[in-house]
């Protein structure tokens, strides 16, 4: 039997993985998934998903998460001296204790940058811009508000 014969025949016994589109979570993330992109380039005009991110977006999401730390120990150290928090979501966490608080604050964080990872080309309400614009605005986002604790933190000293 030539192998293009047995190729043949093991293609009509496996499923077509091409017949539905990828999942916006697969095992292909969580372990040797190729695709970074579309194959096509007409394919690269249409929300897609891919199994593979670039080291650059790992690096950005790895700051947002850092930063939002940092921003949750520059409020409780701000509000130990008589700040209080403006946001009312987490508020009512701190409502539990500081514990509570930094640990809402993570998860809450990771699961919206998740979120945001698994659909970064997916473009936002019909436009023409996708997700992935949103990293940066987040991440500067969060160095102004980091900024300004610091100010605070130096200024009431």
């Amino acid at each position: 039997m030539s192998k293009r014969v047995f190729s043949q025949e093991k293609r009509k016994t496996t499923k077509d993985r091409r017949k539905k589109p990828t999942p916006p979570v697969s095992l292909y993330s969580l372990s040797n998934g190729h695709r970074k992109t579309p194959r096509r380039k007409s394919d690269r005009w249409k929300n897609y998903f891919v199994d593979r991110y670039s080291r650059q977006i790992f690096a950005v999401v790895l700051l947002i998460i850092a930063m939002s730390l940092v921003d949750a120990l520059f409020t409780l150290h701000l509000l130990r001296r008589g700040a209080a928090e403006i946001n009312p979501v987490m508020a009512h966490f701190l409502e539990y204790g500081p514990l509570e608080f930094l640990v809402a604050k993570y998860i809450l964080t990771c699961l919206s940058v998740l979120l945001l990872l698994i659909y970064k080309n997916v473009y936002l309400l019909n436009s023409r811009v996708r997700a992935k614009y949103l990293f940066a605005p987040i991440a500067l986002v969060f160095t102004g508000v980091i900024l300004w604790e610091v100010f605070l933190i130096v200024s009431s000293n």
